[in-house]
């Protein structure tokens, strides 16, 4: 006979395997991308060199895969960067954890990214830093980037609708600035809001481009080429040729 400690016991085991049953496929889905998540940086980045444990643990709690179009959403963890429409692309994980990397990331900075995109470099940075200011020119690709950073939780991301060439000078001097598209030279506006000891990284070039490092010094700007890489244009101001005004 059982008694009512056995009963109850019964019941609550009975609530778990219904409750596993109603969410198990949310829970497997879940568990299926954070494993994804986990591999992506130990196979992708770690054995790639980066090794700032902030960047690493940022990478493993951002979900990638919310920043995909659904359609795409089983390729999410792959060693590639993928489209997320108007002619824009989610950077390679790869670059990522280097572009985070480069500006050395510390809890205290505010940084200014140019491209906004999808939105997965802001989290990224959200994770690392206090404040993050970020710009892009494509307003619905800002405005989905922005719903879906508030969602997750990224209260430290700022997102504005403007060309990037212009950065967001309200709030410089900022401790670092990335650029997640290529200009065919660094805007100036965006070295000017970069405080000195700052460090800038970006892609510069046309056809053929550069991953840059550049760091503010009180004697001026030191330059490091970092890799070859491809990225999407830099539109607006930056590809006109033309200097502001004109």
């Amino acid at each position: 006979m059982k008694t009512r400690t056995g009963v109850s016991r019964c019941l609550f085991i009975a609530v778990l395997i219904g409750l596993a049953m109603a969410f198990g496929t949310h829970a497997q889905d879940g568990a299926v991308d954070r494993a994804r998540r986990m591999r992506m940086v130990a196979d992708q980045i770690e054995r790639r060199g980066v090794t700032d444990p902030a960047v690493l643990s940022a990478l493993r709690s951002v979900p990638r895969h919310r920043f995909v179009p659904e359609p795409l959403r089983a390729r999410a963890y792959e060693d590639g960067p993928l489209s997320i429409g108007d002619g824009q692309t989610i950077s390679q994980p790869l670059m990522v954890a280097v572009m985070t990397a480069a500006i050395r990331p510390r809890p205290g900075m505010k940084v200014l990214e140019i491209g906004t995109g999808s939105g997965y470099q802001a989290a990224v940075l959200s994770a690392c830093v206090r404040e993050v200011y970020t710009v892009e020119v494509i307003s619905t690709l800002g405005r989905r980037a922005e719903g879906l950073l508030r969602q997750l939780g990224h209260k430290n991301v700022h997102v504005k609708i403007g060309d990037g060439f212009d950065g967001w000078p309200e709030h410089a001097p900022f401790d670092a600035v990335v650029l997640t598209a290529a200009p065919r030279k660094i805007p100036a506006p965006l070295l000017e809001q970069l405080r000195v000891g700052g460090r800038l990284v970006a892609p510069v070039g046309g056809d053929l481009q550069e991953l840059v490092l550049i760091t503010k010094t009180q004697n001026g700007l030191v330059t490091e080429v970092l890799d070859a890489v491809q990225f999407v244009p830099m539109t607006g101001k930056a590809a006109s040729g033309k200097p502001p005004g004109e």
